[in-house]
């Protein structure tokens, strides 16, 4: 089939390490059971603050894979 379909999907990924590993974790864990990851987008960032520094990360991404 030459022309394909994609499935976009939104997902929070999070961690107290950065930005870079809150997306990671949520592309990890996405990876266990959606196939054909392509691409993402960065949609929001957010975080909490513990003693005036940034204590977790929230990234929230789009998330486009092929559907088979």
């Amino acid at each position: 089939m030459k022309d394909k379909v994609y499935k976009l999907i939104e997902l929070t990924g999070t961690s107290t390490k950065g930005i870079e590993d809150a997306v990671n974790t949520a592309l990890k864990r996405a990876g266990k059971t959606i196939q054909n990851l392509g691409w993402f987008q960065i949609v929001e960032t957010r975080g909490s603050i513990g003693k005036n520094q940034v204590e977790h990360w929230q990234v929230t991404i789009k998330v486009g894979f092929t559907v088979d």
